[in-house]
């Protein structure tokens, strides 16, 4: 015959019962538990799982609150075009990097700003979080190209990469980090922009600065996450601003370097294209930008594309499961790192759940 037992039961004027003892439920393990036969409404403690959980009729489900999980992020912008060039002697600004938004471990973050915190999900499987990457700045032939384009992970936006400027017919955009300014010209030099604009309260700037172009027909290098873009120089074009390393994958990876000025401005660390007669794109997935055209001869040319952006999760392999629909996202499935886990994103947009 089970027995009840307890020290005191008492009733209060709500009609409750109260025990003063703590109620101690069944203990058992998962393969225990499993072996029961149930009905709905019965009651036990899984010391595998360390949760109270009931049986529904059906399954087993979890009790008490909601299961949460600390996801640390990188997510960088995609870098803006450097500027193409109508006519000789026409150096053209390098495009800027897109935004660097980062929480990894004590790492720095766009504009050499302190490490982000961490986003808190639901682990329940079906809150959804959003995920876009960015694409970098499309390049134009003979004119100024496109800015790039913003990346996010739930609230945290990684702005575009400002485009790169030219030397007559557009501004260096302000971005996540600056494009470069183009040419100077004195009657002008109101239009030639370069500095990094979006911030996100309570996230800082994203990045840094372009540089300036010069007289004699040199580019100002686009910004970098972690790092101004350089002035032309006489007959040097800027160089590109540095990126900033992660090892939020296990392995340290450098990104989103600024583009280099035309003609001949070299590209940032981490993936700048660099200036030339036509600018080369910023490396796909870092965020860097393209880099600035300086035509040699009167035939029209092209800055460089900005790259892509990238977004990449890490989280406790304990906690979380990532959800396996993740449709209209490119990634390279779940990888681990000693008791982490990690997941980069390399184009699309959609979202994704924990579990």
């Amino acid at each position: 015959m089970s027995e009840l037992k307890t020290n005191k039961i008492s009733t209060n004027d709500q009609n409750n019962v109260a025990i003063d003892n703590a109620l101690g439920l069944k203990s058992y393990t998962t393969a225990q538990r499993d072996a029961l036969t149930s009905v709905a409404g019965d009651m036990i403690y899984n010391s595998d799982d360390a949760k109270v959980q009931v049986y529904s009729g059906s399954a087993w489900e979890d009790l008490g609150g909601v299961a949460t999980a600390s996801i640390s992020y990188l997510v960088i912008g995609g870098g803006g075009a450097g500027a193409g060039s109508q006519n000789q002697e026409q150096g053209q600004g390098g495009g800027g990097a897109g935004g660097y938004l980062n929480s990894y471990s004590t790492e720095t973050s766009g504009g050499n700003q302190s490490t982000l915190e961490p986003i808190t999900v639901l682990a329940d499987g079906t809150t959804t979080y959003q995920v876009t990457v960015g694409a970098g700045g499309a390049k134009v032939s003979a004119n100024v190209g496109n800015n790039g384009n913003p990346s996010q992970f739930h609230s945290a936006i990684a702005q575009a990469g400002g485009r790169g400027g030219h030397y007559l017919s557009g501004i260096s955009m302000l971005g996540g980090s600056g494009g470069g300014t183009a040419r100077y010209v004195t009657s002008n030099s109101s239009y030639y922009l370069r500095y990094p604009a979006f911030i996100v309260t309570g996230l800082g700037t994203q990045g840094s600065q372009g540089g300036e172009g010069n007289t004699s027909g040199y580019g100002g290098g686009g910004g970098g996450a972690g790092g101004n873009g350089s002035n032309a120089s006489g007959s040097t074009g800027g160089a590109g601003g540095a990126g900033l390393a992660s090892s939020i994958t296990g392995t340290s990876v450098t990104r989103a370097g600024g583009g280099g000025g035309g003609t001949n401005g070299t590209g940032g660390s981490g993936g700048g294209g660099a200036g030339g007669n036509s600018g080369t794109d910023g490396t796909v997935n870092t965020g860097s930008g393209g880099g600035g055209s300086g035509a040699v001869t009167n035939t029209p040319k092209s800055g460089g594309s900005g790259g892509s952006g990238i977004v990449i999760l890490r989280w406790a392999t304990a906690d979380a499961t990532i959800g396996a629909t993740r449709t209209g996202l490119t990634d390279g499935g779940v990888q681990t790192d000693g008791s982490d886990s990690y997941i980069v994103f390399t184009e699309g947009t959609g979202t994704i759940t924990f579990s």
